[in-house]
């Protein structure tokens, strides 16, 4: 059996020059958690080109949604970029990940931290029931350069809290937090100088972050999960992983596509 299914693109949406969303068919054999990753790609030359991505299309969804950036000289996402309906795209069968809230210890609230297209994992996450059942509060940071960056931003704010049956979970647990660095907003700042100076807490109402009620999932840039680390061990969190749940998870298998 292939290692891999090919998918029919369904769905294009380009948010700005250099993001874009794309859903395809999803085989009924294909699996997966919450916050998986997958590899995708397209043939070049009749050899898959493959990079790992995130599946932002929650687990019981009958289609796949995947979120994409666009480096013009990137060996797949050069070529990504220009997929239309209809066009074929290869799949992964075998998800695999840590951003799973099953890798964490019981806790108060969820802490979701991501900058640019570490949003993807935690799209599925909001959209799966077990996570407000495990968890009082759920909290979506966001950190972007500019406004037009906050992809999903519609569908968090305005869509969600109406879902005919996450919808009032989400309104009552779900506390959704986008950051801009460029631009003015009404949030500006880096996640990491937001959570560092305890602005981000005071801004939601929420207590300083901590060990015993707080658990961290985090997708970003390598500097990024390399400072958010360095601060939750140094607040006394301790890292889970696939073989041991812990207080925070990082997701490290992306590089640039």
């Amino acid at each position: 059996m292939s290692a891999f299914n090919e998918e029919r693109v369904l769905s294009v949406h380009h948010w700005t020059d250099t993001l874009f969303t794309f859903t395809t068919t999803r085989d009924q054999s294909l699996r997966f958690s919450n916050g998986h990753f997958t590899m995708i790609g397209l043939r070049v030359n009749d050899k898959p080109l493959l990079r790992a991505y995130s599946i932002v299309s929650p687990n019981h969804d009958e289609h796949l949604e995947f979120l994409s950036i666009k480096v013009q000289d990137g060996p797949l996402t050069s070529r990504l970029q220009h997929i239309k309906v209809g066009d074929t795209v290869i799949v992964g069968r075998k998800p695999t990940g840590t951003l799973l809230i099953d890798y964490l210890l019981p806790g108060k609230r969820l802490y979701m931290l991501s900058t640019g297209t570490g949003l993807a994992p935690f799209m599925s996450i909001i959209r799966d029931p077990a996570t407000y059942e495990q968890f009082e509060q759920v909290v979506l940071v966001h950190g972007v350069r500019q406004v037009n960056e906050l992809a999903y931003q519609d569908l968090i704010v305005n869509e969600l809290p109406q879902h005919e049956f996450l919808g009032e979970m989400i309104s009552k647990q779900l506390l959704y937090y986008p950051t801009v660095t460029r631009e003015a907003y009404r949030n500006t700042g880096r996640v990491t100088d937001l959570l560092e100076s305890g602005k981000l807490m005071a801004d939601l109402n929420l207590p300083a972050l901590n060990p015993v009620e707080d658990r961290v999932m985090i997708c970003g840039s390598p500097g990024m999960l390399k400072d958010l680390k360095r601060m939750l061990e140094e607040r006394g969190f301790k890292e889970g992983n696939t073989v041991r749940q812990g207080d925070f998870v990082i997701e490290r298998a992306f590089a640039e596509q």
